[in-house]
C-alpha cells in the first residue's frame, strides 16, 4: 500500500497550483496577449521549439544583453530557424518598470527586438507558472511540449560582460533539440534582477 500512497501524494503535489515548471516535465500551458493585441496559446505551438525570455529593460543585466545587440542577434538567429521566441514582461502594472502596450511598442522598436512577440504578463501568471525569478531568466520548450532548459542566458553572471564571449546556454539547448540530441546543460542558476511581480 505504501507505494500507492506515495504515488497518490506525488500526483496531488503535481496538481497543486504554484508549483514551478520543472525540466523534463510538460511546460505549463498559457494564454497571453501580446503588445499588438494578438492572443498566443502555448499549446498552439506544439511541434515547434519555444523560448521564453523573462524581460525588464530597467534591469542592468537585461540592458547589457540588449545594448550589445547580443540578445537581438540570438532572437534573429533562432527565429530564422523556426523557433518561437516570446519576450515575457511580468512587471506588475503598478511598478515604475511596467510598460503599457504603447510604451512597449516604442521599446520594441528602439531595441530592434527580433523575437516573435512581447507578451504582457503583468498579472504574473506566466512568470509564476514557470518560476521566473530574475530578468533575464530563460526557458526552452521542446517540440513535444516538455521543458528542456531553465536558467541563465549564459555563464557570465555580470551586467557588463560581452555576451558574445560567454557560453550561451539557450543557443546550446536549441541546437541540441534541432539535432535531436540531449540538451547538454538542462538547468543553471538564473542571474539578474528580481522579477517585479
Amino acid at each position: 500500500m505504501k507505494p500507492i500512497a506515495a504515488l497518490l501524494a506525488g500526483l496531488l503535489l503535481a496538481a497543486l497550483p504554484g508549483r514551478a515548471a520543472e525540466v523534463g516535465q510538460p511546460a505549463p500551458d498559457f494564454t497571453a496577449t501580446d503588445i499588438e493585441g494578438k492572443t498566443h496559446k502555448l499549446s498552439d505551438y506544439k511541434g515547434k521549439i519555444v523560448v521564453l525570455e523573462s524581460y525588464n529593460l530597467d534591469c542592468p543585466f537585461v540592458a547589457n544583453q540588449y545594448k550589445t545587440g547580443a540578445m537581438q542577434d540570438l532572437q534573429a538567429e533562432l527565429t530564422a530557424r523556426g523557433v518561437v521566441w516570446f519576450v515575457v514582461n511580468s512587471v506588475n502594472a503598478r511598478h515604475p518598470s511596467h510598460r503599457p502596450p504603447e510604451k512597449a511598442k516604442q521599446e520594441w522598436a528602439a531595441q530592434k527586438m527580433k523575437a516573435t512577440a512581447w507578451l504582457d504578463d503583468s498579472s504574473g501568471k506566466i512568470g509564476r507558472a514557470y518560476g521566473m525569478k530574475t530578468t533575464p531568466h530563460m526557458f526552452v520548450i521542446a517540440k513535444d511540449g516538455t521543458l528542456a532548459y531553465a536558467g541563465a542566458i549564459d555563464d557570465k553572471a555580470s551586467s557588463d560582460h560581452d555576451p558574445r564571449a560567454a557560453r550561451n546556454y539557450v543557443r546550446e539547448a536549441v541546437e541540441a533539440l534541432l539535432a535531436d540530441k540531449p540538451v547538454p546543460v538542462a538547468r543553471t542558476k538564473p542571474y539578474g534582477c528580481s522579477v517585479k511581480y
